[in-house]
């Protein structure tokens, strides 16, 4: 069968995003695995945890379900699809004023807004002509932390995803933010084998801003 290609933004906050919402479910299994996730992660902050972070490309809020459950944060997200941001709300696990519509290279908030901009399982999906953008804007409103949990690969690699072409990318997401940002620190990485944690296999990185 051959593959298929999408505009990537108009498959993600159209019928495609549609679907991948209605994949994911906010079981309570799923929001053990994910606060095991934070649990570990929790542990590089050292005492010193964010007490705002900002998800950019959220979905159905996993992550911010989980989050509250660790840490006394205010939490922020934008997704582009409308179903995802529906489930969101009615759920009630944010504000209407703390959840916004869009994309990561435009981020609807001031300069170091948050201490803490993440993305999980988002960069992958972004076609590497927007990717430098999108990383700029989380480093821009993150003050303090940065956090990025991705699909790992050395060197750029394009996968077909779903029967389509420009869906999904694989990276060194850690080195290029490494590379793009000097004041950028590596604080711990990791890596979340579905095996033992029921993650997808993703590899994350956390990064603070030197001081000064």
């Amino acid at each position: 069968m051959t593959a298929t290609s999408l505009d990537p933004k108009s498959a993600w906050s159209g019928e495609f995003g549609d679907d991948y919402a209605g994949r994911n479910v906010a079981s309570e299994q799923a929001l053990r695995e994910r606060t095991a996730m934070w649990a570990r992660v929790g542990q590089a902050f050292m005492g010193d945890p964010p007490r705002s972070i900002l998800e950019v490309g959220c979905n159905i809020g996993i992550n911010l379900r989980a989050l509250p459950r660790l840490f006394d944060a205010e939490l922020y997200a934008i997704e582009p699809n409308a179903t995802a941001r529906e489930r969101v709300l009615a759920d009630k696990v944010l504000p209407p004023e703390r959840l916004f519509a869009g994309f990561g290279e435009e981020l609807p908030l001031p300069d170091g807004a948050v201490e803490m901009a993440f993305t999980s399982g988002v960069l992958i999906h972004i076609e590497p002509e927007r990717l430098g953008a999108t990383m700029d804007e989380v480093h821009r409103v993150s003050s303090k932390y940065v956090l990025c949990s991705e699909y790992f690969s050395p060197r750029p690699e394009t996968i077909t995803y779903r029967g389509h072409e420009g869906l999904l990318f694989k990276n060194d997401f850690g080195g290029l933010y490494m590379d793009r940002f000097p004041d950028l620190e590596l604080v711990d990485y990791g890596f979340f084998w579905k095996r033992a944690t029921g993650l997808d296999d993703p590899t994350w990185w956390l990064f603070r801003k030197k001081a000064g």
